[in-house]
């Protein structure tokens, strides 16, 4: 036996063991530190919408409970996907994150992007809004019947703002279409915020969007809702029908939430999970959903997996029902 090879061997192991121990003590330093600098919060989506304005109070209202600052950052394009993109891609170390829409179960199916649910760390979900159809103050029609009556007469020619290709609000508006038999000319832009600056400048007819995104406008006197696509009316918006009161049974509508990458180490996640439950517990935090008229749901990391789970489900069938796929 050459035992200066069986020696050498033995030196080897030994020390590929405690190079192994001395990465795990280094990972969990790493960890016990978190947080040690900025965390970066992505908006897939443009300034103005719900989504950025929800992810901004949530960064101020963090200031309680993350020593380092939460900085929003926009990173708008491809209905989400360019935002997401990045912030899965990046380094599983929790230091930057994304506000995710259900458009992360959307994208894929549709042949928008190539990642899914499956492809992120669910952290927290804290919210969640229907879609509504809204109109200018000054349109002729001032009821869902109406507006799709004249949409019925002209096909194709009704146009429909939505947030991008694939977003939910384009899903919406197909969604409606295809209950009704009608066929609206659906107009992309990036985020809601810039969908309906365009209807507030007459360049579409309507926007399929939260109810949310069109409040200030609404209270205003500017634009006037026709629908909610819920199943009871929305708190705040009570004086709008709702589809299903109206024959046409249909509930569409968004969440939100905060992922990070997968692979997130435990203790980061965890502390994650708890910082992020105390921020959005902040009366300041709830106070500017409930000025937003944005709804509050609250579920933790496992709970918010299984809504994505049972939506990319529903929406899977429903592209394939509605030939949405690119």
């Amino acid at each position: 036996m050459n035992m200066n090879k069986t020696r050498r061997s033995a030196m080897g192991f030994v020390a590929a063991g405690a190079s192994a121990v001395l990465m795990g003590i280094s990972g969990w330093a790493a960890a016990a530190d978190f947080p040690a600098r900025q965390i970066e919060l992505i908006v897939p989506f443009q300034p103005g919408g719900g989504t950025d304005g929800v992810a901004r109070a949530f960064g101020e209202a963090a200031r309680k409970h993350i020593p380092q600052s939460v900085v929003v950052i926009n990173k708008p394009g491809a209905s989400g996907a360019i935002g997401w993109t990045d912030m899965i891609n990046a380094k599983p170390d929790g230091y930057k994150l994304a506000v995710v829409t259900v458009e992360l179960v959307t994208l894929k199916p549709m042949g928008l992007a190539k990642f899914s649910y499956d492809d992120v760390q669910p952290i927290i979900q804290f919210n969640a809004d229907p879609a509504a159809i809204t109109v200018r103050a000054d349109a002729p029609w001032n009821t869902i019947e109406e507006f799709l009556a004249a949409s019925k007469k002209e096909p194709g020619k009704m146009g429909v703002g939505n947030a991008g290709n694939g977003s939910i609000w384009h899903f919406a508006a197909t969604a409606l279409g295809d209950k009704t038999g009608i066929k609206f000319n659906h107009i992309p832009f990036q985020g809601a915020g810039p969908a309906v600056l365009a209807l507030m400048g007459g360049h579409v007819d309507a926007v399929a969007v939260s109810p949310a995104e069109v409040a200030q406008q609404l209270q205003a006197g500017k634009l006037k809702m026709l629908t909610v696509m819920a199943d009871q009316r929305v708190k705040n918006f009570d004086k709008v029908p709702t589809l299903k009161e109206k024959g046409i049974d249909l509930n569409i509508g968004t969440w939100r939430g905060i992922a990070g990458p997968k692979k997130l180490p435990a203790d980061v996640l965890d502390y994650l999970k708890t910082a992020a439950k105390k921020t959005v517990d902040e009366p300041a935090f709830q106070e500017v959903l409930a000025k937003q008229n944005l709804g509050f749901v609250y579920a933790d990391d496992q709970g918010f997996r299984n809504q994505m789970m049972k939506d990319a489900s529903y929406f899977a069938d429903l592209i394939k029902l509605l030939d949405m796929k690119n």
